[in-house]
């Protein structure tokens, strides 16, 4: 017999009171086999989600990508103490309502990137980017349905949860042949989108101004943040990217640093400005007798003794210092935007090299920064607006609607552009 789906869906569920607390941790372990942990409230590990984390590793997920699926994960778990299902019980009631309960709860507000404080949702008054609202962002709800509903397909096809996975995909748009009409100059589109996944707006990348950054470069405090930060905006590397590379990965005779590139773990060479590589030897400067300098031994590392490997988190405050003394809101990854606008608008560089540099599988994506910025446009146009006015005459009516037939008269476009009558 088959539940009676019309009763399960009558089940209501008190959302707007629900307590979810903070139970559980997404740990990070630090050994290769297993990067990080999610435990439950009383520290014990979720064997479910180790599970479908050693397949993510298997597949060749960094352990990043392995904490950003468990952070997910760890949403979807506090809601399940909450309500007292469990992960294995949870039907695609449970999965409406944790979609419902994350688009609409509110959050503490968080401190920025920044180091300061804003409203939420506010835009910044120097990049004129939003701050952090006071419910999670589209794209963390679009991310998470994602991870969840692959959560599911793990332990279906692997017979460890349910049989049907909680989180569909769209109705509509799961039957049919995939990409049937697909534009052969376009990259393939996943036509398989989840039911409850939110749709996430295309967003241009903000590059950062020249005499901003300038300003931005001459506040960081130390050789290794200047070396950080010239490397980023001239290599167009990721920030785990360049944070990942070894002593013995730089070639400054030929301007070359070797990177691990995100996703497809290719190994790859990105040219690097000549600046560049005078602050990274300021930095080595300071490292001699206080790190090892083996080839394969990190080369980022904390400032303060005994020396540690910089982490991703520690960069991202350190620039998110110097940005906040100015009063922006800028990331770490707007430094890869910014060098993939310098390298789009110089016309001697072929997009398609941009491409490559920036590690693009598709031209598409690399389009995007030919796309100029909203500064600029108003910019230009306000100095178009005032050519237009200082050289250009405005025009005159012909003789014959310079009479009372409906036509501007000359003396009444005199005073309107002020000029003396005729």
């Amino acid at each position: 017999m088959f539940p009676d789906m019309a009763a399960v869906f009558d089940e209501e569920r008190d959302l707007a009171t629900l307590v979810v607390r903070g139970a559980g941790a997404v740990v990070v372990v630090g050994d290769v086999w297993e990067p990080v942990r999610l435990v439950d409230s009383s520290g014990v590990v979720v064997g479910a989600v180790r599970a479908f984390l050693q397949d993510l590793q298997a597949a060749g997920r960094s352990g990043a990508t392995q904490r950003s699926y468990a952070m997910d994960l760890l949403r979807w778990f506090r809601f399940g103490w909450a309500i007292d299902v469990s992960w294995d019980k949870a039907t695609r009631v449970e999965a409406r309502d944790f979609c419902r309960w994350l688009s609409l709860r509110r959050k503490p507000s968080p401190a920025t990137g920044s180091g300061t404080r804003v409203a939420r949702g506010e835009p910044n008054a120097v990049t004129g980017r939003p701050g952090p609202g006071g419910r999670y962002a589209v794209a963390t709800r679009a991310h998470s349905e994602t991870v969840l509903r692959a959560f599911y397909e793990f332990h279906r096809e692997a017979g460890t949860g349910p049989i049907v996975n909680p989180f569909p995909l769209a109705r509509e748009r799961s039957g049919g042949r995939t990409n049937a009409h697909h534009n052969p100059m376009e990259p393939f589109r996943n036509e398989r989108v989840g039911l409850y996944r939110p749709r996430v707006p295309r967003r241009i990348p903000r590059c950062i101004p020249d005499e901003s950054f300038n300003r931005l470069f001459a506040g960081l405090g130390s050789h290794r943040d200047r070396a950080l930060v010239a490397l980023w905006v001239s290599t167009g590397a990721r920030a785990s990217e360049l944070l990942g590379v070894r002593r013995g990965d730089f070639d400054p005779g030929q301007q070359l640093i070797t990177v691990i590139r995100k996703g497809s773990r290719a190994v790859q060479q990105l040219p690097a400005s000549p600046d560049a590589f005078v602050w990274l030897r300021l930095y080595q400067a300071t490292l001699e007798d206080s790190a090892p300098a083996g080839p394969d031994d990190p080369l980022w590392l904390t400032l303060r003794q005994p020396r540690r490997p910089l982490t991703y988190p520690a960069a991202r405050a350190m620039f998110g210092r110097a940005a906040g003394a100015l009063g922006a809101n800028w990331t770490l990854h707007d430094l890869r935007h910014t060098a993939a606008y310098r390298m789009a608008r110089d016309p001697l560089v072929p997009l398609t090299d941009v491409q490559w540099v920036l590690g693009h599988a598709q031209l598409s994506t690399t389009q995007i920064y030919l796309t100029p910025m909203p500064d600029d446009v108003i910019a230009g146009m306000l100095a178009h607006y005032r050519r237009v006015e200082q050289d250009a005459e405005p025009p005159e009516p012909a003789d014959s609607c310079a009479d009372d037939t409906g036509g501007y008269r000359r003396a009444a476009l005199d005073v309107l552009f002020g000029r003396q009558p005729r």
